[in-house]
């Protein structure tokens, strides 16, 4: 098909507002294949990926290792049965409990990242027979129920109401504010180590671990939103790692399949399965867990440790934020702050029309960026922690003739 006749059954068949939309920021392409750092749509355009599918491509586009142990998978066992034993799954949750926080032992694999925040808060209820769940403003912890109850955007959660009850949200970043809701009624605190969706807003040095003491001096348990933060985005294996945290139940999903597969997981303490134990079947899933997705995932933290990833997620991190921090000193007028940690970016631009023409211009340049769902001024960018240097170095010059052009008619937006 050609890219119009792909658009046409978009906006037939799947929702024309969308589709409109997009063709309006000038995404008219189709994808046609992805390798490393860069998609080619069907046309032959080569474009630089820096959006990485919201964080999914840690390891770039169908890096060989995770392909080939999906493709070994696919000939023998490629979705589980549910009655034998899973060997990939097995595999996975051991190498899961060795590269999580302390004290995380016992994983239950799904599909996707809202799953594994459900997964979450119905454990936290279920381990300590309490019901309330505190959650920030401004936070992001996907769109089923629960989850959308959790997150701190009204736009996403009117429509929808009523939602769950006793949620409550507070400030993120501000302790003494969660220290005034947190009580004897509290399940769990739920927070993102550094708020994605809101904005790429990294809280203040310790928070975390103040979260921590705060939830188990309440007897409450902390949950941990790793679902972008998590496996390498930031430099380390999780976000909660730059504050020495250890969560009591963690989401995870995004990168963990290597961009091959759809792997979610929730993982938890003892103290934080002891009801599931007890009743095994009260949370189940169909798909979660498949021999394939878990084979993903075992390939996945296995080059991330064989190819030293971690270590290139930071140092390349910060010499790509240290480029675009000299384009926001050279254009105050289009770029107010630089955030982020590892390649886990954001630029949060003076107004809020500046950041469709950024994201536009930038699209025109063939490297892809978007903005944030809860903040449209800030454009993300979240890179495979594969990008080299030079790669890096080209996005950056790309980045300075697009702010530049912004500058030019920034007062007008």
């Amino acid at each position: 098909m050609t890219p119009e006749e792909v658009m046409t059954k978009y906006e037939k068949y799947i929702n024309p507002a969308a589709t409109r939309l997009f063709r309006f920021m000038g995404l008219s392409s189709v994808e046609g294949s992805g390798e490393g750092w860069t998609v080619t749509d069907t046309e032959g355009n080569r474009f630089i990926d820096c959006l990485g599918g919201y964080g999914m491509f840690a390891l770039g586009h169908r890096h060989p290792k995770v392909v080939e142990a999906v493709e070994k998978q696919l000939h023998s066992m490629p979705m589980s049965g549910k009655v034998l034993f899973n060997e990939p799954m097995a595999e996975l949750a051991e190498r899961l409990a060795a590269v999580t926080p302390g004290g995380l032992q016992y994983s239950f694999f799904c599909n996707s990242g809202a799953e594994a925040v459900e997964g979450c808060l119905k454990m936290a209820r279920l381990a300590t027979h309490r019901t309330e769940i505190v959650a920030t403003e401004n936070a992001f912890h996907g769109k089923t129920f629960g989850a959308l109850t959790a997150t701190g955007r009204d736009l996403y959660r009117d429509p929808f109401k009523p939602l769950v009850p006793g949620f409550l949200h507070v400030p993120f970043g501000d302790i003494h504010a969660l220290e005034k809701v947190v009580t004897d009624k509290t399940a769990a605190v739920i927070v993102e180590p550094i708020q994605g969706e809101g904005g790429i807003i990294v809280p203040p040095d310790g928070y975390l671990k103040q979260v921590e003491e705060l939830c188990h001096g309440k007897g409450a348990l902390f949950i941990a939103d790793e679902v972008q933060t998590g496996i390498g985005r930031t430099g380390r294996w999780f976000g909660c790692d730059h504050d020495g945290a250890r969560p009591d139940l963690m989401a995870v999903s995004k990168a963990l399949g290597g961009g091959i597969m759809p792997v979610g997981a929730f993982i938890g303490t003892e103290q934080a399965w002891a009801g599931f134990i007890e009743a095994p079947f009260v949370h189940t899933s169909t798909f979660g867990g498949g021999e394939m997705a878990c084979a993903a995932g075992v390939a996945t933290l296995q080059v991330i440790e064989e190819e030293n990833l971690l270590r290139q997620s930071a140092e390349n991190g910060a010499y790509f934020k240290a480029g675009l921090e000299k384009i926001a000193v050279e254009f105050p007028d289009v770029i107010r702050e630089v955030r982020g940690r590892g390649m886990m970016m954001g630029l949060e631009l003076t107004r809020e029309g500046a950041g469709g023409m950024l994201m536009a211009l930038m699209i025109a340049r063939h490297v892809l960026v978007a903005y944030t769902l809860n903040n449209p001024k800030v454009i993300r960018i979240e890179p495979p922690l594969i990008m080299p240097r030079d790669v890096i170095d080209k996005v950056l010059a790309i980045l300075y003739d697009a702010v530049k052009q912004v500058d030019d008619v920034v007062d007008e937006l």
